[in-house]
């Protein structure tokens, strides 16, 4: 598998060589990284040339980077004498370690007739962050282009029907997002009296969770416990 991997590296390479940013396998996995402005090129002599032949996208999905190498839970020995630890509160987040376009799309191909997979990576730039839709391509990508869009705000240019799927039509913001409250912008009920669905303020009060961090008993604690049985 890794000789596989390694061989489709080399050829990507070869075949992309003046227009791929970065190629990394790893685990007997590629992961191939292109400039936006030439996803649908790359996509479609992906699927097109015998020597590739990925003629299937089995998912599609978005990344936010924007808190990229930071922890939300400290977990160190240090965190309490205890063994509990503080979560850091969602919307407060600083920027990660990442260098670049907030947003990606990372899509996962498979070649049935070479059985063999590839991950595949554009960063979507802008404000709102965009990149050219693959559904002309692969028809399987409506829907993830939906879901990315719905929980992302990543737009494809090119969808012909790009609108929300998960959440509701009037939904506010995109809740994949790594600065979007875990509670939400809004809540909503059924009013009897007006005979449907209204929205109102969030009503819930923002909490951080703790979580039990257990460790080896040493020292004091151990003897204690010897003591005890």
């Amino acid at each position: 598998m890794t000789d596989k991997a390694q061989a489709l590296a080399a050829r990507l390479q070869e075949r992309f060589a003046e227009i791929y940013t970065s190629c990394l396998t790893r685990l007997g996995e590629v992961t191939f990284e292109v400039p936006a402005e030439h996803l649908k090129t790359v996509c479609r002599a992906l699927r097109d040339e015998p020597d590739l032949g990925f003629e299937q996208l089995m998912d599609l999905c978005g990344v936010d980077y924007l808190a990229y190498g930071l922890s939300e839970w400290e977990t160190s020995d240090e965190a309490t004498s205890g063994g509990f630890s503080r979560g850091v509160e969602r919307g407060e987040q600083v920027q990660g370690t990442w260098q670049g376009p907030r947003f990606g799309v990372v899509y996962h191909l498979l070649s049935v007739s070479r059985n063999q997979r590839l991950r595949l990576r554009a960063f979507a730039d802008g404000d709102p962050p965009m990149v050219d839709s693959v559904m002309e391509i692969w028809r399987s990508a409506d829907w993830y282009e939906r879901e990315a869009f719905d929980l992302f705000g990543i737009l494809f240019e090119g969808h012909p029907d790009l609108r929300r799927i998960l959440t509701d039509y009037g939904f506010v913001g995109h809740p994949f997002r790594k600065d979007f409250p875990l509670i939400g912008h809004v809540e909503m009920r059924y009013d009897a009296d007006k005979g449907r669905v209204v929205y109102e303020p969030v009503s819930i009060e923002p909490r951080t969770l703790v979580p039990k961090v257990i460790r080896p008993e040493t020292g004091e604690a151990a003897g204690q416990g010897a003591a005890d049985a």
